[in-house]
């Protein structure tokens, strides 16, 4: 299997996102490390159309075969279009040998070795179209506590009063998609049909902490917070 990591230079929530130090480190390299690490992949590849990302991809160890075109660089590209852009770069008669790409944002710097093996396996074992990672959706989140706004500044539930569960322990069980941390996608969907999700899709449920998904400079600094912490308790 191959590994994707999607790495643009530009980023309008934080700047040079995928460099941005975290716990001494580049945020990019946390992903590279542990996939390398998992032993779960064939092959593990850097899309990004800016140089210096390149060679900070080579030197922690991941293969950056090419670089991404400018139309696949901006806030528009989907992940389909640089999952398919990386699937003919590297070449016909690849999808013979190929059951599936993940797809590891970096963004996602906290998903460990472990949670990469057993998603590979789960997704080898079950062969879906889709292996999705997953986060619990709070209590407090779920369909039956979420309001929509209306005319002048008024509220309404999403779901009618009578359908409302009160207690915690009664509320329906929901997942939300975390990042995703991780996504495993058949690469012939993508290549024939222009599409991550198919008519299977599997969830893979991780914990808050691997959820966190570096979206703005808020997220950057729990995320080195979390670091700190991390390190702090090891020695």
């Amino acid at each position: 299997m191959i590994a994707l990591i999607p790495a643009r230079g530009g980023s309008k929530g934080i700047l040079r996102k995928n460099l941005s130090e975290l716990s001494g480190r580049p945020l990019i390299a946390w992903t590279i490390e542990r996939a390398l690490a998992s032993g779960a992949f064939d092959r593990l590849i850097v899309s990004t159309d800016d140089p210096e990302i390149a060679e900070v991809a080579r030197c922690e160890g991941a293969e950056v075969p090419f670089l991404r075109p400018v139309e696949l660089s901006g806030d528009t590209a989907s992940a389909t279009e640089v999952i398919s852009h990386a699937l003919k770069a590297l070449g016909p008669g690849l999808l013979d040998s190929l059951p599936g790409v993940a797809y590891l944002q970096p963004t996602s710097p906290f998903r460990t070795v472990t949670q990469l093996q057993r998603a590979v396996a789960l997704y080898a074992d079950h062969q879906p179209d889709t292996l999705v990672s997953l986060q619990r959706v709070p209590h407090n989140m779920v369909p039956g506590a979420q309001m929509v706004p209306v005319d002048n500044g008024q509220l309404l539930w999403l779901e009618p009063p009578t359908c409302q569960v009160l207690r915690r322990q009664e509320k329906a069980v929901t997942y939300g998609r975390n990042g995703p941390a991780i996504l495993i996608v058949s690469a012939g969907d993508v290549l024939n049909h222009g599409r991550l999700y198919g008519e299977r899709i599997l969830g893979y449920e991780m914990d808050r902490l691997s959820s966190l998904d570096i979206d703005d400079p808020l997220d950057l600094e729990m995320a080195r917070a979390l670091a700190t912490l991390a390190k702090s308790m090891e020695t």
